[in-house]
C-alpha cells in the first residue's frame, strides 16, 4: 500500500469572516482570501441582528476572523495575519514594513471617511449628497492616487 505524500500535509484553517452586510473595514480581508484562493464563510451579520451578536465578539466590534473557531479581532491584526499566512506580507523586513506602511495609509483612509460613511448608510444625520461630494469622493480619490503611485513605482500594470 502506498501512501499519499498529501496526506502528511497540515489541514488547511477553517476560517469564518464575521462582519456586516458591507464592504468596510471587512473588504481588505475579503480581498485577501480572494487573491490567495483561499476559501472561508463569509458571515454577513444584518444591521438589525447586530445588538445580539456584539456581545460574542472579543472586544464589542466587527470584523472578528475565526481560525478554527478561535476568534481573531480586529480588521488590521485579521489582515496583517491574513497577509502573512498567504505570503503578502513581503519578503524581506523592509518590504514588511511598506506592507504595514500602506496597511496603515488604508486606516488613515478609513478614518478620513468614517463620519460621513456613517452620514450615507443612515447611522448619523446629515446630508447624504453633500458628504459624498465634499468628504468621501476627495477621500477616495486622495488614496487612490497613493496607491497608484505605490503600484507604480513598483512595476505593477494592469492591476
Amino acid at each position: 500500500r502506498v501512501s499519499s505524500p498529501l496526506a502528511t500535509l497540515p489541514a488547511m484553517p477553517a476560517y469564518k469572516l464575521t462582519y456586516f452586510e458591507a464592504r468596510g473595514r471587512g473588504e481588505v480581508a475579503r480581498d485577501l482570501f480572494y487573491l490567495a484562493g483561499v476559501p472561508y464563510e463569509d458571515l454577513r451579520i444584518p444591521k438589525a441582528e447586530w445588538p445580539e451578536v456584539k456581545a460574542s465578539t472579543p472586544f464589542g466590534y466587527l470584523p472578528v476572523l475565526e481560525v478554527d473557531g478561535k476568534p481573531l479581532p480586529q480588521s488590521g491584526a485579521i489582515n496583517r495575519y491574513l497577509a502573512k499566512e498567504f505570503g503578502f506580507a513581503g519578503k524581506s523586513a523592509f518590504e514588511s514594513a511598506w506592507v504595514d506602511a500602506i496597511a496603515d495609509q488604508q486606516k488613515d483612509h478609513e478614518n478620513d471617511i468614517w463620519p460621513p460613511f456613517l452620514i450615507h448608510l443612515g447611522h448619523l444625520p446629515g446630508e447624504k449628497e453633500t458628504q459624498m461630494k465634499e468628504k468621501i469622493e476627495p477621500a477616495r480619490d486622495k488614496h487612490f492616487t497613493i496607491l497608484e503611485k505605490i503600484a507604480k513605482e513598483n512595476g505593477s500594470n494592469g492591476h
